[in-house]
């Protein structure tokens, strides 16, 4: 649930019925006091799992949003950060939460691109991606991905958390499946679509897409977060090298 601070339903509903980016452009005043900005939890998970792997040199934040993840960079890159998004509502509220240089921490570039066509070339070693693959569509992933691959530098790591599905026919299922459903027959009847599904990334897919556009792929779990009673991780961290 959203927080006292958080966006009202009527403004929900006005984003729910504009296209992905001027619905999030219209969020983002508000986006951080939403359940839909990545917890804490799942960015220090993340950081403490490459803190060992670096420090790293420079860093990229792909469809950042309103920064969280660029927090993440700053703590393991050395030189700079830079944040990617599509929305120009999330890049003004990254750069407010950004905008102080701690001693000690890189400098942070912003660029609005879309990142099905990130304009990149291999300048980075570590990328992230947090909370935004709902937004891509299968067809349109080999773009991001590969765009994400040429802005590695040899021996870059793309990086992003990946929780486990839902037990088949418990409540969180049905209501992934139920929003997923709702979305398609808005997107059906309605114009600009709004694209946001949760049952369209999943890893086996996601593995075979990564690897065919070059990367290595190796799978931790993020003990942080448990394990199902089948003994699968509830949550992996997906880490695909240039090689």
């Amino acid at each position: 649930m959203s927080t006292p601070h958080g966006p009202t339903f009527r403004e929900l509903a006005t984003q729910a019925l504009s296209s992905t980016r001027t619905g999030y452009d219209l969020l983002a005043p508000k986006f951080d006091h939403t359940p839909y900005r990545t917890s804490d939890r799942v960015l220090g998970a993340v950081t403490g799992a490459l803190r060992p792997l670096g420090p790293f040199r420079a860093g990229l934040d792909v469809c950042c949003g309103t920064g969280a993840g660029v927090g993440v960079l700053r703590e393991l890159c050395r030189e700079h950060v830079t944040g990617t998004d599509f929305s120009a509502g999330m890049l003004a509220r990254a750069r407010a939460a950004h905008a102080r240089t701690p001693t000690g921490s890189p400098e942070v570039h912003w660029v609005r691109a879309d990142a099905r066509a990130l304009p990149f070339g291999p300048a980075f070693d570590l990328a992230v991606s947090f909370g935004a693959f709902g937004h891509f569509l299968p067809a349109e992933r080999p773009a991001l991905f590969a765009g994400v691959h040429r802005a590695l530098r040899p021996g870059g790591r793309f990086v992003f958390p990946l929780p486990a599905p839902p037990p088949v026919g418990s409540r969180p299922y049905w209501e992934m499946w139920a929003f997923d459903a709702a979305m398609r027959v808005r997107n059906l009847l309605w114009r600009p679509r709004f694209i946001m599904y949760y049952r369209t990334f999943r890893l086996t897919d996601v593995v075979a897409e990564l690897t065919r556009t070059g990367f290595r792929v190796e799978l931790a779990p993020l003990e942080e977060f448990g394990r199902r009673p089948d003994g699968a991780p509830r949550c992996r961290m997906v880490t695909a090298l240039r090689t």
